[in-house]
Order: C-alpha cells, then sequence, then structure tokens
C-alpha cells in the first residue's frame, strides 16, 4: 500500500507536468481518478509494459475521457511508453493526444471519447473474449454522469439479461469537497443499481483497501459494479491565490507551488 502511495504521488506531479505543458485540461477529473488508476495498474489487471498485445491480457476501458492524464501518466508509470512522452501531451502528432488512441498509444485498449460509450464497449469485448480468451477480464471506469445517458443504460439492460463473468464496472461518483460527507457511497445510486439486478459494492475511492475488499467481494453471477466514490480534485494542495477549478490554466508561477507543495508531501 505505500508503494502504490508512493506512485500515486509521482503520476500527480507528473499530471501537473502535463497539462502546464499543454496549457489545457483540468486537474479536477485527473487527480480524482488517480488513486483508483494507479490501484488498477498496481495489482488488479493483467498487463504486462513488455508485451502490450498479449492476447491473454486484461483489457481496461476508460469511458471516463476527461481522466485521460491520469491514464497516461500510470502507464508511463509502468513502463508502456517513455515518461518523457507525457511533455508532448495533446500536442499535433503526439504519442498522448485528448482522447486515448489504441494505434497510437501503448497500453490503450480502445478508443471512447463520447461520454457514455464505455460500457457498450466494454460488454462487447467481453463477450467476445468470453468464449476465445476466457482468462481475459474486461474493466471499465465510468463516471457516475454517464448514466444519465441513454446509451449507457441500453448497454446495462443488454448486459445484465446475460451478465458475462469476465466484465466488471467501476462507477467513479466524484463529488465537491464542499459536499463531502463523513461517508462513503451513494446510497440512491446503489440502490437503484441494486434494483436492477447488478451486484454493487460501494468503497472509497482514495482507499486501496477499500477498493481491494469491493473488488474481491463481487459475485460471479450478476453484473459486477464497484462505486467508488471520490472527491474532485483529490490530492491538490491548497493555494493562496485560491481554488482551482475546471476553467484554471496553469501558468509557470502556480505549477511551481503546486509542485513544491507535492515535493514536501513526499518527503
Amino acid at each position: 500500500m505505500d508503494a502504490l502511495r508512493r506512485r500515486a504521488l509521482a503520476v500527480r506531479r507528473d499530471i501537473v507536468g502535463m497539462l502546464k505543458m499543454a496549457r489545457a485540461g483540468s486537474l479536477l477529473p485527473p487527480f480524482s481518478a488517480v488513486d483508483i488508476l494507479v490501484w488498477l495498474y498496481g495489482g488488479i489487471l493483467k498487463v504486462c509494459s513488455e508485451a502490450p498485445l498479449e492476447p491473454e491480457r486484461d483489457r481496461f476501458v476508460l469511458s471516463r475521457a476527461s481522466a485521460a492524464p491520469a491514464l497516461y501518466a500510470v502507464l508511463a508509470e509502468r513502463g508502456f511508453f517513455e515518461r518523457d512522452e507525457l511533455w508532448g501531451y495533446g500536442r499535433l502528432g503526439s504519442l498522448l493526444q485528448g482522447t486515448p488512441e489504441p494505434r497510437r498509444t501503448p497500453g490503450v485498449d480502445v478508443s471512447c471519447g463520447a461520454p457514455g460509450m464505455g460500457v457498450g464497449i466494454a460488454l462487447g469485448l467481453a463477450l467476445a473474449l468470453k468464449d476465445c480468451r476466457p482468462g481475459a477480464n474486461v474493466c471499465c471506469l465510468l463516471g457516475a454522469e454517464e448514466l444519465r445517458a441513454g446509451s449507457t443504460w441500453e448497454s446495462l439492460d443488454r448486459a445484465l439479461a446475460s451478465p458475462p463473468a469476465n466484465l466488471t464496472l467501476i462507477v467513479e461518483h466524484a463529488r465537491v469537497p464542499e459536499k463531502v460527507g463523513d461517508a462513503f457511497g451513494s446510497p440512491e445510486l446503489a440502490s437503484r443499481l441494486s434494483s436492477l439486478g447488478c451486484d454493487v459494492r460501494c468503497a472509497d475511492g482514495h482507499d486501496y483497501d477499500s477498493l481491494t475488499e469491493a473488488w474481491a467481494s463481487l459475485s460471479k453471477d450478476r453484473l459486477r459494479v464497484v462505486l467508488a466514490c471520490t472527491v474532485r480534485g483529490k490530492g491538490l494542495p491548497p493555494l493562496r491565490e485560491g481554488v482551482l477549478n475546471d476553467t484554471s490554466i496553469l501558468d509557470h508561477q502556480t505549477t511551481e507551488l503546486l509542485l513544491r507543495s507535492l515535493e514536501a508531501v513526499s518527503s
């Protein structure tokens, strides 16, 4: 767990550097998803940077495209490509575009830029792999806001009719810090998914033990869903100039303050 925390801190530092160089994008969605992605690639997903196209590997679908910088930083940390590639994020011709592209970026299995498309793609992958690659599992990370999309519910309806045992959905419920209560979880959302027939486990999306316990307790005979509650911008140090938001552009001074604060946390 200590190793995962160190990785998460390194990933957050790299995200700051990426978005500063790109002068685009928000820190809040990537920072909230960092711990989930570090946990997944730290021991849950069966993937290997030396053989990124290994047929028996697990497949990961990032439906929440706004968290792409976090995925890129995690993939670089795990050795799928050189860390220097991070500083070209979003540039024309770069290995790392705003929306992950499988033919361009090692470690990326599918592209799904439009919100609400990830569950359908993950379901298709799971059904295709079920017979020919029974050892390969599919995991999809989506935002709770994507549950408002009709395409998501159409895919859920199909998945619930005959749940693939090799498919797991992680629904990230990201909340603003001011509205975070003492207890993690969204009873209404969990209840709704459970009433449809999903096997739902709630977890603190920033606690690796909580995530692991939720993952391990999922059944194999129903659609597996981990409802991971997170805090938007988790890990961002406070700034005297005010709170960063979705429209904030990282200038040199702000970047230096953030990196210095994150370095202080690691020392």
